[in-house]
């Protein structure tokens, strides 16, 4: 299901997907607005929306959040609500990775990028988003998007205090994502 939405946002051109609406759910509640970059990482843009068009973003946690750094989510194979969150953030989907998309667009407060392995070109289906500036993540990750809304409720996502920012106890949630245009 994820390889035919993926073939047909990628057919259809960037136009299909301006951006993300995520409803967040747990300590921080509300809607989060994400305005998707088609033009500097097209292939990430197009691999997120069919994702998320597939629903498979709905209910995955943000299991790492570091104060002053950032929250990351998106492990639609470990990462679901409900599940056993031990390996959450070693996941991700069945459309297999994207080669990097690096461009100028630096890392502020709001920003989004693809999680990755050490491999540049091995980002999947996680994503973060910036709480802070972090150049030294320029060049080295991924930009996809911005938030336009809901920085507010991106500052309460419960944070982690377990190892590397992991989140103890019930992390919050996308508790739905859509697609917009």
């Amino acid at each position: 299901m994820y390889k035919l939405a993926a073939l047909l946002t990628a057919l259809a051109g960037p136009a299909l997907a301006a951006g993300l609406e995520i409803d967040v759910a747990g300590e921080a509640n509300g809607t989060i607005v994400i305005d998707l970059f088609e033009d500097i990482a097209p292939k990430h843009v197009a691999q997120i929306t069919a994702i998320a068009a597939a629903g498979d973003y709905d209910n995955v946690v943000f299991h790492r959040v570091i104060e002053g750094f950032m929250a990351q989510t998106g492990d639609v194979e470990n990462g679901v609500a409900g599940g056993d969150l031990g390996r959450a953030g070693t996941g991700g989907s069945d459309l297999g990775n994207i080669d990097a998309e690096f461009s100028d667009k630096p890392f502020e407060r709001g920003i989004i990028g693809m999680a990755r392995a050490q491999n540049p070109n091995s980002a999947n289906s996680q994503f973060f988003i910036m709480f802070e500036p972090g150049y030294f993540l320029n060049g080295q990750y991924t930009v996809i998007g911005e938030v336009t809304e809901g920085m507010d409720i991106v500052d309460q996502i419960k944070l982690g205090t377990g190892p590397n920012g992991s989140v103890v106890g019930e992390p919050d949630k996308m508790a739905a994502v859509r697609v917009t245009e």
